[in-house]
């Protein structure tokens, strides 16, 4: 899984018009908590059954370094925080978000379409 690293709350923007593009399908965030067990394994699942041929570019971001961009990131969405959580972003607004087991690759695919 190509990950782009998500580090700072400028970056949001970028997501913001990259999700307006015609060729894209959607933005996939992952918000992970590097001391949580819970997240690594939701980690590893989405990269286990990720396809990169959807046209989603993935954004990863270490919540516990930037709980910044974290925090803009539940204003600008309108969706409450949460560890592991995955958003997709699409024509600027969250169609999709979900966490914890709710992570599954097969579903946040089908929802970008």
């Amino acid at each position: 899984m190509l990950w782009h690293k998500l580090s700072d709350i400028s970056q949001l923007n970028d997501i913001q018009n990259l999700s307006k593009e015609q060729h894209i399908n959607a933005v996939l965030l992952f918000k992970h908590s590097t001391r949580c067990s819970i997240s690594s394994m939701a980690l590893n699942r989405l990269e286990n059954k990720w396809n990169d041929d959807e046209r989603i570019p993935a954004y990863y971001l270490d919540l516990l370094s930037h709980r910044d961009v974290s925090n803009e990131i539940a204003n600008l969405y309108s969706v409450e925080h949460a560890s592991p959580q995955v958003l997709l972003i699409k024509n600027g607004t969250c169609i999709y978000h979900n966490s914890h087991n709710g992570i599954v690759a097969s579903e946040i695919l089908e929802a970008a379409k």
